[in-house]
């Protein structure tokens, strides 16, 4: 602090002294800082000392060609980790996190979601804000009890159970030597594996993909389940062709079609 006192009173001095003396001081300043430079390899700073430099480089559009002792990128660094030390320090002024659930409502939680299991996170909050207990959706989320066993039967039970009923079908494009895109379509059995039936086009239509199902399962033997993606292709005449032969229709999921076709066909 004495440093940045003298610096400032020095400063004042200067307004009463001739143009001529401050050159002269300032070229015996400069040639001292470079002997300092030569002979110092790093120098002891404070803290009052980088406050005045952090003040300068705010205030001052030359600071940079008056710094000597350390790099203009020293300075900034400095600005950067008192601005990071203030925040941590207001950020730690409260007490981190929520308040305690009390033991009671944690076990009036799992009360309710062991008495009900098929209510979900958003029932249970309901269900507790109309006794006039109002907990976070996350809190009940954290407490509440859940059934080891799936309320439904799973994607892999299904293909599971019905994986002698379940045939698939998909497309896909295959380029010509002149330039143009084949559509393959091709009708799975997952029971064997076994490739059913294809053909191929080059405009593909819900009418023209109908009459291939209908080739596909002649006589009476059609599946019970056909599994599909949702391509805007099977629109149409197409449900309703399945729907005639007694075909039910399982979709995939939007944008995952690649997974459950081969989940479908790894099932077994």
């Amino acid at each position: 602090m004495p440093a940045v006192l003298y610096a400032f009173l020095s400063t004042l001095g200067t307004l009463f002294r001739s143009r001529l003396s401050l050159q002269v001081e300032n070229v015996a300043l400069r040639h001292q800082l470079a002997v300092y430079q030569r002979s110092v390899r790093r120098p002891l700073l404070r803290p009052a000392d980088r406050i005045l430099w952090s003040w300068l480089s705010r205030h001052w559009a030359a600071w940079r060609e008056a710094l000597v002792v350390v790099h203009p990128a020293t300075v900034i660094a400095w600005q950067r980790k008192r601005f990071r030390d203030h925040w941590t320090r207001m950020s730690r002024a409260g007490k981190p996190g929520r308040p305690p659930i009390d033991n009671e409502i944690r076990e009036l939680i799992r009360k309710v979601s062991r008495a009900n299991p098929l209510w979900g996170t958003p029932r249970i909050v309901g269900e507790l804000g109309k006794l006039g207990i109002h907990v976070a959706k996350s809190t009940v989320d954290k407490y509440r009890v859940r059934s080891r066993k799936s309320p439904s039967p799973t994607w892999k039970a299904f293909l599971k159970n019905h994986v002698h009923d379940l045939v698939s079908i998909d497309f896909f494009i295959v380029p010509t030597i002149r330039f143009k895109l084949l559509f393959v379509m091709v009708v799975l059995a997952h029971s064997r594996r076994k490739v059913l039936h294809f053909n191929v086009t080059e405009n593909p239509t819900a009418q023209w993909t109908a009459q291939q199902i209908v080739e596909a399962f002649p006589w009476g033997s059609a599946p019970k389940y056909l599994l599909r993606d949702r391509d805007a292709i099977y629109g149409g005449a197409f449900p309703q062709r399945l729907h005639a032969m007694g075909i039910e229709q399982v979709l995939s999921a939007p944008r995952s079609a690649r997974r459950r076709c081969d989940d479908a066909w790894l099932a077994k």
